[in-house]
């Protein structure tokens, strides 16, 4: 009988700390807004500050496209990092750097000077094609 009542104990034991536990994590999750990201939502508020946030996550979104790309480039020519570096006369840590850092800000010099060395070049394609395009504006001659 006293097996019984430890075996029974047990699990109501076990029960009561799983239930805590879960309701613990599910406390965590609610509350587990960190003051950075409180911050910048209170700060998203303003249209200004959410305009440039969002310009310079597009920046980066583009920079690293472009990034992967040429490292992707690299290893289908079977390139090593320190062989491009050599072919523009760089650095071979800086190439390095450039390939694996989280966030990267290279020169554009650099980035053609790459895709040089990749037989590769850089091109600027518009986002959305306009269905009418607008003739270029004429540039009146400066008043003397």
């Amino acid at each position: 009988m006293s097996g019984e009542l430890v075996l029974h104990s047990w699990r109501i034991f076990y029960a009561t700390v799983s239930e805590m536990a879960s309701n613990r994590m599910s406390s965590m999750n609610l509350l587990d807004t960190s003051v950075h990201e409180r911050r910048r939502a209170q700060r998203m508020e303003d249209p200004e500050f959410r305009d440039a946030y969002e310009r310079a996550t597009r920046e980066i979104e583009q920079t690293d496209q472009i990034i992967r790309a040429l490292d992707e480039l690299r290893v289908d020519l079977g390139l090593s990092k320190a062989e491009l570096a050599r072919r523009i006369n760089r650095n071979a840590s800086s190439i390095r750097r450039l390939f694996t850092a989280s966030s990267a800000r290279p020169e554009l010099p650099l980035i053609a000077a790459i895709a040089d060395a990749l037989g590769a070049e850089i091109r600027v394609v518009p986002k959305v094609r306009a269905a009418k395009r607008r003739p270029p504006r004429r540039r009146e001659p400066a008043a003397a």
